[in-house]
């Protein structure tokens, strides 16, 4: 049976099964940020999403809002430099119409990824072309708006693949915000490392929906 929502516990162990792949995703992040950048995002963005880990470990959260904030104050504290300040948001203000809701539907990722997306936007002042995660979560969002109403299972995977594909065209981009900008038609060819994250979160938490790690944990 295809799985419409989550309860907020069964949102906490997808949560923890992100964190655990953004953790295993180090390496391909830093390869990608050495191109582009200065090779530290992945190591930063392991060290957040380990220090969320523990947080959601060690606390029972009784709200969905509850759990996402954890998350993005954990990013926010621990990443460190405009990836903890981003991420961090999309986690922080993405929750914030989730309070109500007990269950975690394709409805509540729509907001979670339009609320997140506004609150990136505002605090960054990027858009769609600027070579940043916006270039994955603006697609992202823009799919779950159109999926409202079907299953969280049948919508996640092709969300996530929204923001894959987002994510692909970074690397016929010149970059225009943050400090990769300096380095202009040097960041052709190699995609923006913080809309390869925002693809690979997406995508760790299609694989808990879909079933496809059930087996090993539970």
């Amino acid at each position: 049976m295809t799985k419409t929502s989550l309860t907020i516990a069964e949102t906490a162990q997808m949560l923890l099964h992100m964190c655990r792949g953004m953790q295993a995703s180090k390496d391909l992040l830093s390869e990608a940020d050495r191109a582009i950048g200065d090779g530290d995002h992945g190591i930063g963005m392991a060290r957040g999403f380990e220090v969320a880990q523990q947080k959601l470990e060690s606390q029972s959260a009784t709200t969905l809002d509850e759990l996402f904030k954890t998350v993005g104050m954990a990013l926010l504290t621990s990443v460190g430099g405009a990836a903890g300040a981003v991420f961090g948001t999309l986690f922080r203000s993405g929750a914030r119409n989730l309070a109500v809701l007990e269950n975690f539907d394709t409805a509540a990722l729509a907001s979670l990824l339009n609320d997140g997306l506004q609150a990136v936007q505002e605090r960054g002042k990027a858009q769609v072309g600027d070579k940043t995660m916006v270039d994955a979560l603006q697609p992202a969002a823009a799919r779950a708006q159109e999926l409202l109403s079907i299953p969280l299972a049948e919508a996640l995977p092709q969300i996530a693949e929204a923001a894959r594909l987002g994510m692909e065209r970074t690397k016929d981009m010149v970059a225009m915000v943050g400090k990769a900008r300096t380095l202009g038609e040097r960041t052709l060819g190699h995609p923006d490392p913080g809309a390869l994250s925002t693809y690979l979160i997406l995508k760790y938490m299609a694989e808990y929906v879909t079933g496809s790690t059930r087996t090993e944990e539970g």
